[in-house]
């Protein structure tokens, strides 16, 4: 049972789970008391939800566990009364945690591909990859219906984006070298199993040689419903799901005004990650005339979840502004009894009310809300944490290096600070010239009397600052970055410079170059 309970600007959620594995049926009591101003617990309205937890039910097969499709989750919460908008800011301020709890969460995308033809994976073999990395390193295996979709060991997963891109979702670790130790572990794994099969693994932002046409669809039923609805909001939406790979990091905040702190300068300096992280300026064999492809991408995939939500700046900022704003975005789908439902342009709002056209009466679950939340791609999400969404996907220093940026500046107050001080003048406008801009000339963009390069200086100093304050010795993370600032050269124009000398206009050899 959970009774989420609000009174002005203090939340407290106090939930129990019962949950079911085999025959053993377990209870577990929680009190999670989020207070903006202080941490009291006030009850002044209760909202009853009934939570069957499945996720701990598996079935033993060929000797790994297998289970159920996650996420989304299945639709096992019952609510006895309907969940409230209250509910909805209660479930973000949830994720507030004391400093000494904060973690870092990384996840990368790559895209796999045949070592003699190029070719991106088919589904057959990315399914061979999968159960063997389940089997001989022990992770379970993640079904929807018949086909495997994915992994979990622990609180690491391994999923499918759309066109087969290989993604691991880290678990939320305290450092630094824990995480790029998680990255190197995961490669070698993929490696192990690969091997023996003849791929490889690219790591690069964009897919630099294949169409549209060339790469399969994974078998996910949210997959379907999404390619059928992005022709209809956005061009380039079919290329983001399809050819687009990412690095990001995900950071915990400790209280309402911090998750303020931090979305802002995340979504200010996120412009600067893409420049330095810019790793995607080929198409189709040719240069593309951006050094961030993907970037660009999302200018133009569905503007009603994207951008650089300029609201989060406003002085009424908080939980509740990010969920009016989440209730009016386009719904995507509705899971339940193991099939996804198309409710696309359909709305959350609606949905409180009973109000979907897809299954009319039906009220939404946390899980329902949770799924949505996922749905919603800005340049900085927030779910219980905050999502930087900013960076190429590329080698794996680079995936070392995007999660040591934002945590010397996102997890050092004098840092944050800084970062919240040069920033604080920035309008509207200029933030937006700069996502604008950046994809095309990344560090070389003009900004104000100079180069975005310059600030892109104080802030890489700044992140290294707020590294060597944390203690751990994990600055040189950074090393990766630095050398970018310091010549104003993203690996993009890297790439570029290769493709145009040593590489002689052919594309074939960044599959070599940035093999992992």
């Amino acid at each position: 049972m959970a009774l989420i309970s609000q009174t002005g600007s203090s939340y407290c959620i106090r939930t129990e789970v019962f949950s079911r594995a085999g025959n053993v049926e377990a209870s577990k009591l929680k009190d999670n008391c989020v207070g903006f101003s202080s941490f009291s617990c006030n009850s002044a309205r209760k909202t009853q939800i009934l939570h069957m937890d499945n996720a701990g039910v598996g079935l033993k097969r060929c000797g790994s566990v297998v289970v159920a499709a996650s996420p989304p989750t299945e639709d096992a919460v019952i609510a006895t009364e309907p969940l409230t908008k209250e509910d909805l800011v209660a479930y973000l301020a949830s994720g507030c945690k004391p400093k000494e709890a904060w973690r870092i969460g990384t996840e990368h995308e790559k895209f796999g591909f045949e070592l003699k033809t190029l070719r991106p994976m088919k589904y057959e073999q990315i399914s061979e990859l999968l159960n063997g990395i389940a089997e001989r390193f022990d992770w379970e295996k993640v079904m929807e219906g018949d086909y495997i979709i994915g992994l979990k060991q622990g609180k690491q997963s391994i999923s499918l984006e759309p066109g087969g891109q290989f993604e691991l979702s880290g678990a939320p670790l305290e450092t630094l070298h824990q995480t790029c130790a998680e990255v190197n572990s995961h490669l070698y794994q993929v490696k192990a199993v690969t091997e023996e099969m003849g791929i490889g693994f690219l790591g690069i932002g964009f897919q630099p040689k294949w169409g549209l046409k060339d790469i399969p669809m994974m078998p996910k039923g949210r997959y379907q419903i999404m390619k059928n609805y992005m022709p209809k909001v956005g061009t380039l939406g079919l290329d983001m799901m399809f050819r687009t790979c990412t690095v990001q990091v995900n950071l915990d905040f400790s209280s309402e005004a911090d998750m303020i702190r931090k979305f802002r300068a995340g979504l200010a300096l996120q412009p600067i990650a893409t420049a330095l992280f810019a790793n995607s300026p080929f198409t189709e064999g040719k240069p593309n005339g951006f050094l961030s492809m993907r970037s660009q991408i999302w200018t133009d995939t569905d503007n009603n979840r994207t951008g650089m939500l300029p609201f989060v700046f406003d002085d009424s900022f908080g939980f509740e502004q990010y969920v009016d704003y989440a209730l009016d975005v386009p719904m995507y789908f509705v899971y339940r009894n193991k099939k996804y439902i198309d409710c696309t342009g359909m709305t959350f709002r609606d949905f409180l009310k009973g109000k979907l056209r897809c299954i009319p009466g039906d009220l939404p679950t946390l899980n329902d809300w949770e799924n949505h939340l996922t749905t919603i791609f800005p340049e900085v999400r927030l779910k219980r944490y905050l999502e930087m969404r900013g960076a190429d996907g590329g080698p794996w220093r680079r995936l070392c290096a995007l999660p040591a940026f934002w945590v010397g500046i996102l997890y050092d107050e004098v840092s944050l600070q800084n970062v919240l001080d040069i920033t604080a003048d920035w309008t509207p406008e200029e933030r937006q010239m700069l996502r604008n801009k950046v994809p095309i000339t990344g560090l070389k963009t003009p900004f104000r009397d100079g180069l975005l390069k310059h600030v892109a200086q104080d802030v890489v100093k700044l992140a290294k600052d707020g590294l060597e304050r944390r203690g751990y010795k994990e600055s040189g993370f950074l090393n990766e970055v630095a050398e970018v600032v310091r010549t104003g050269v993203t690996p993009a124009e890297r790439l570029l410079e290769l493709y145009n000398g040593k590489w002689e206009q052919q594309i074939d050899p960044v599959f070599e170059e940035l093999l992992y």
